[in-house]
């Protein structure tokens, strides 16, 4: 069981770091997804996780209060209007807009509600 669970950490790493350079996957979740995993699995990937210089205070953080960094907000933030922006350019139909704004708009007032850390 241990080794599933390091396998789906390490895949919800990836999808993370991939989340760094790509707007449509979110960065953050898939961080915290594989400590969570990590944490079932291995200690040694749990606190090597948690002491990534990147990787690390975002998870701190969320654990501690819930908090987002203003600079992960930040990037979500001009992630979604790229993602938003392109849909435009690529002039999807309206019945799709309407749902990806609806969405995208949910998202970010969970983002920005959160505290900072």
């Amino acid at each position: 069981m241990r080794m599933l669970w390091a396998a789906a950490g390490a895949v919800s790493l990836m999808l993370g770091v991939i989340g760094i350079v790509l707007p449509l996957l979110p960065t953050v979740p898939f961080v915290l997804l594989a400590a969570f995993c990590f944490a079932r699995s291995s200690e040694k990937l749990h606190d090597w996780l948690l002491a990534h210089r990147t990787f690390g205070p975002m998870i701190v953080d969320w654990r501690r209060n819930g908090a987002i960094h203003r600079r992960a907000k930040l990037a979500a933030t001009a992630s979604v209007g790229l993602v938003f922006v392109v849909s435009l350019v690529l002039q999807l139909p309206a019945h799709v807009l309407l749902i990806q704004a609806i969405t995208l708009s949910g998202v970010m007032v969970f983002i920005w509600t959160r505290p900072e850390a």
